[in-house]
């Protein structure tokens, strides 16, 4: 694979680190908030948010592009999973458009991993697919969010599986047990069953956090099963956030009765609407979620380099 080189730009630095300042999170915070009024979505995911803070992470870094001083692009790379490629988030702020820094950051980011590189492009734009193409980079995944009303809307009815029982989640004493049954539902897919207790701790440190909406299924007394919820209180939107069931769990309705049980929950929070994320690949689960009253709003694409 080839890719030119961006044309210099005067005053265009890029910086690279492995942690951030106070200060440059505080920036990038507010570079991102910019993207999300202009463009409607978020450009770097949840995770990746909560990187910007807490120091160094084991294989995060982080991509500072300025002109003439002043923070106009952000990238930050995550270099944790055995097998597949770096992944990167990218963005320019909005007033810095259409100079070439989306592509500066992109090369800098294919320099720096030996150009082995996946990249996320969140809502799919033109601009997004345009600058992967000019990066030489092929689609490799796509991530779809669905939507249902939750209004005055019928939810299923759950039917839990025999001598299964359900109870909320206790911070700080079920965070080991939950760690464990998320590694096992999720050892195929790395970006959450590689979870640890400080992402765990991240995500509990947040305003949306809720443990009255973080469902514990159980078993003779161990857990098996999970629904945990979030509401996205500005938005107006409750999300079935990670629905894991051990793997020997699966397959008895498990999932779909907790997801049943997430939804009445947002929807006894006086929430209009439900939203969730799932792989376009797994039909399995998005005949589920289809039956359940889910259609797809919209998608987020993941390219890669083919090496």
């Amino acid at each position: 694979m080839t890719t030119d080189v961006p044309l210099p730009s005067p005053g265009r630095e890029i910086q690279t680190l492995d942690a951030l300042t106070p200060d440059q999170a505080d920036a990038v915070l507010d570079l991102l908030a910019e993207a999300t009024r202009t463009d409607g979505r978020q450009a770097v995911s949840e995770q990746g948010r909560l990187q910007l803070r807490g120091g160094h992470r084991e294989g995060v870094r982080h991509f500072l592009l300025t002109t003439d001083g002043v923070l106009a692009g952000y990238a930050q790379l995550e270099d944790t999973d055995p097998v597949e490629a770096p992944a990167a988030e990218l963005v320019v702020h909005p007033s810095h458009r259409g100079h070439g820094h989306g592509r500066a950051l992109g090369a800098a980011l294919l320099a720096s991993t030996g150009k082995r590189l996946r990249v996320w492009a969140h809502g799919g734009t033109s601009a997004a697919r345009h600058l992967a193409q000019v990066l030489g980079l092929s689609l490799f995944r796509e991530l779809r969010q669905l939507r249902r009303p939750l209004a005055g809307s019928v939810i299923t009815e759950p039917v839990l599986p025999p001598g299964v029982t359900i109870r909320t989640f206790v911070p700080g004493e079920d965070d080991a047990a939950w760690l464990d049954v998320n590694r096992a539902a999720f050892a195929h897919h790395p970006e959450q069953g590689s979870l640890t207790q400080q992402d765990l701790d991240d995500r509990e440190g947040r305003p949306w956090f809720d443990p009255k909406g973080f469902f514990l299924a159980e078993r003779d007394g161990e857990l098996i099963g999970f629904h945990w919820t979030k509401v996205h209180a500005e938005e107006q939107l409750g999300e079935v956030y990670v629905v894991g069931i051990r793997p020997e769990a699966q397959g008895g309705g498990l999932g779909k009765a907790l997801t049943a049980i997430g939804l009445r929950h947002l929807a006894a929070e006086a929430l209009p609407t439900a939203m969730l994320y799932v792989d376009a690949d797994n039909t399995a689960a998005l005949k589920v979620y289809e039956r359940m009253g889910f259609v797809t709003h919209e998608v987020d694409l993941m390219y890669r380099t083919e090496s």
